[in-house]
């Protein structure tokens, strides 16, 4: 017997399955249906594509059998492509790509949710460690003349050693069971749970067990007991179904037997395309954003058949980067079987329903987003990929601008853009935001204080990605939109006063400026302040203060140090006093105060505190 450890730790992991998640233990029987099912697709491709198994005879099928004797052991078995040795170590050896550590790192401590979490990892098949206290995996992979036999405890490692398998390729899970798995060891549990989870399998799944018949009367009555199988699932592809014949409640079967996702979808999207192109495409929206949405390596949620044969369920291609959350299969009558990746990052006819499928995506989205309440759901879920559209797609970079949401300094929910239009002025020129990484302080910015006075309403953009996508945005329905974090958007708001009181200021402006010197790249009269004495923009060719931070945190450390324009009001008391004054040491610090506290006000960090806290005791201290 050949006796070896796990590539990876799984003691943790297994602690957290038995004592975690074992209200949720039926999941078990998901995993390994879903593995089977995979196992099927993969060969029912090959059959059609490989010349040394294009004359392979079978008839795809999942097999669930109990011990009909005592009841200890279940057996999930398949006709699939099977696994070499080198297969069993890779796939039941280790966990798979996203490892232990990282799977405990997003568990949430709430059962329900992290059941999710087992499939979408790719650590599945330890689930059923929570019903059995042993499990031997036995299979042959197709075209191979060897067998083996994976057997562990799913402790500390595993044996691997060569077999005999008469049925052929394919592969039996032997389940020996603990008393939580003795608990599923009967038809009815076992039927439940795969009509919740893979009634949609697209192959057959029969269950075989035994019944029991009584003939005869009184003493003479005689139970007799007969080997039964009966095919659970429907295994029907539902895409290729009419959306007329389809239930609610089928279609987040489907959508729950392809995600991993315990809740039902929150929207579907059902399409049939006949004409020059023949496909169907069958979209779900989860309720909550995957976990790895942010993450680089991602895992893509449509999977891609051609002609109900399972092609890739693995290319980001698919569909745009911006709609990753979205799950569902794309199915098509036209590509050809044998199809490689190379091949379907420049198909013609893949490009046409990829293009035709984002226009229905973003179509539905514009259809839901009529429902405020359910639209409102969406947003706190997928705001920002929707926004990352914006800057990535510019075909559909209209709708998609339809579609996004702000947070505003005049309503307490979202609002799109139209509803910003529709609230306008007559006389308001431009559409006005604000950006910056925290909402509090946008919201009590110094920058924002003529708008206010003036009643004109300012979008409050407090995503990192806004910096990127809303200088891309450029116009709307012909309102140009300008940020009021930089030094052009005030020109609408100047007045002949502001710039009479401008040329009142100028010698003063010149001095605050030549105190300042290199901190500051001018030093302007502002027509936007009303009760505060200074702020900060950025010029408006230059990256705002946070873009900035954004570009050092990116790698772009050698880029040259942007500075802002100060801008200060000559209707505060403090600028007034100031005109008058002949303290030159004064008239420094009081400069380099301004400049200090609109820095603070914009929530960006001083260069020197202590300095900056000298000058404040300096000028406190006269002030007394």
């Amino acid at each position: 017997m050949s006796k070896r450890k796990f590539k990876t730790e799984v003691n943790q992991l297994l602690e957290l399955l038995i004592h975690s998640l074992y209200s949720h233990s039926e999941i078990f029987l998901r995993e390994l249906i879903s593995n089977s099912s995979d196992a099927l697709d993969k060969l029912k491709y090959l059959t059609l594509t490989d010349e040394s198994l294009k004359n392979l005879e079978w008839d795809p099928r999942i097999d669930i059998v109990i011990d009909k004797n005592d009841k200890k052991t279940l057996t999930i078995k398949d006709n699939g492509i099977g696994m070499s040795d080198e297969d069993l170590v890779d796939s039941l050896g280790t966990i798979a790509r996203s490892g232990t550590k990282n799977f405990l790192s997003k568990l949430s401590g709430d059962a329900r949710k992290d059941s999710n979490l087992i499939g979408q990892f790719g650590v599945g098949f330890y689930s059923i460690f929570m019903v059995a206290d042993k499990v031997d995996v036995i299979t042959r992979k197709a075209g191979e003349e060897n067998a083996w036999k994976w057997s562990s405890d799913g402790r500390e490692g595993y044996s691997l050693d060569p077999v005999e398998r008469k049925e052929g390729q394919g592969t039996s899970v032997v389940l020996h069971l603990n008393d939580t798995g003795k608990e599923y060891a009967n038809r009815y549990d076992l039927e439940q749970i795969i009509k919740k989870y893979s009634n949609h399998i697209a192959f057959p799944i029969y269950l075989h067990y035994e019944s029991s018949r009584y003939e005869g009367e009184g003493d003479d009555k005689k139970e007799i007991k007969e080997d039964k199988v009966e095919q659970i699932n429907t295994a029907s592809a539902l895409w290729k179904r009419s959306a007329k014949e389809i239930k609610d409640e089928e279609y987040n079967e489907f959508y729950k037997s392809i995600s991993n996702d315990m809740d039902d979808p929150l929207h579907k999207i059902h399409t049939r395309a006949e004409g020059t192109l023949e496909y169907n495409t069958l979209f779900f929206i989860p309720k909550k954003a995957p976990f790895d949405m942010y993450q680089a390596d991602y895992k893509p949620g449509v999977k891609l058949y051609v002609r109900r044969v399972f092609i890739t369920d693995d290319d980001k291609e698919l569909l745009p980067t911006y709609l990753r959350f979205v799950r569902g299969v794309i199915d098509s009558e036209d590509l050809p079987l044998n199809v490689s990746r190379e091949i379907l990052q420049k198909n013609k006819v893949l490009s046409s329903i990829k293009n035709a499928s984002v226009k229905k995506i973003l179509g539905e989205l514009k259809k839901l987003s009529e429902k405020e309440d359910v639209y409102n759901e969406f947003i706190e879920q997928y705001n920002r990929p929707l926004k990352e559209g914006v800057y990535s797609d510019y075909a559909n970079k209209e709708d998609l601008m339809e579609l996004i949401r702000f947070k505003s300094t005049s309503v307490e929910s979202w609002t799109s853009l139209a509803s910003y239009l529709d609230r306008m002025t007559d006389d308001q020129k431009s559409i006005y935001y604000i950006t910056g990484d925290n909402e509090t302080t946008l919201r009590t910015s110094p920058l924002l204080e003529a708008y206010r006075k003036k009643g004109i309403e300012v979008l409050i953009m407090d995503d990192d990605i806004d910096e990127i996508v809303a200088p891309m945005m450029g116009t709307y329905k012909e309102k140009e939109m300008k940020a009021v974090n930089k030094s052009g958007s005030a020109d609408d708001l100047k007045t002949e006063e502001d710039k009479e009181k401008e040329k009142s200021i100028k010698p003063l402006l010149k001095k605050i400026k030549d105190i300042l010197g290199e901190d500051v790249k001018d030093v302007v009269s502002s027509s936007r302040l009303h009760e505060s004495p200074s702020c900060i923009v950025a010029d408006e060719n230059d990256p705002t203060a946070q873009m900035q931070q954004m570009l050092k945190a990116m790698g772009q450390t050698e880029m040259p140090e942007i500075k802002p324009i100060l801008e200060v009001n000559p209707d505060h008391a403090i600028v007034k006093q100031l005109l008058d004054s002949s303290d030159k040491a004064l008239l420094e610090d009081i400069s380099f105060l301004l400049l200090g506290q609109a820095i603070l006000a914009e929530g960006a960090p001083l260069k020197d505190p202590h300095t900056f806290a000298q000058r404040l005791n300096r000028v406190m201290e006269k002030a007394l």
